[in-house]
């Protein structure tokens, strides 16, 4: 507990690590190849964006497991709307373009 790094902002000092697990609906085993490819380039994306940090994350063909640390000024909750909304319209485009 000694050696746990922490962060610092202009008001706070923090080190706010969360666990994130999401599924498709049903659980279905859609996260393969080149959807599993684009998903983990546009989570990278959104969580550099929003200062987040990816310490772990691992897609599995039926679920998404992260851990990530957020500034919590921004809020873990902000940070998981816009990996929703974003994994969601963004793979869908790109699925429609292939078709």
């Amino acid at each position: 507990m000694l050696n746990m790094k922490v962060k610092s902002s202009k008001n706070v000092v923090y080190s706010c690590k969360y666990n994130i697990l999401w599924c498709p609906k049903y659980r279905r085993k859609v996260l393969v190849d080149d959807v599993e490819r684009r998903l983990k380039e546009i989570i990278i994306d959104i969580t550099e964006k929003q200062n987040a940090e990816i310490i772990k994350m691992e897609i599995m063909p039926d679920h998404v497991h992260m851990l990530v640390e957020v500034d919590p000024q921004y809020g873990i909750h902000k940070l998981v709307k816009k990996l929703i909304k974003c994994n969601i319209s963004q793979l869908t485009l790109k699925q429609k373009a292939q078709a």
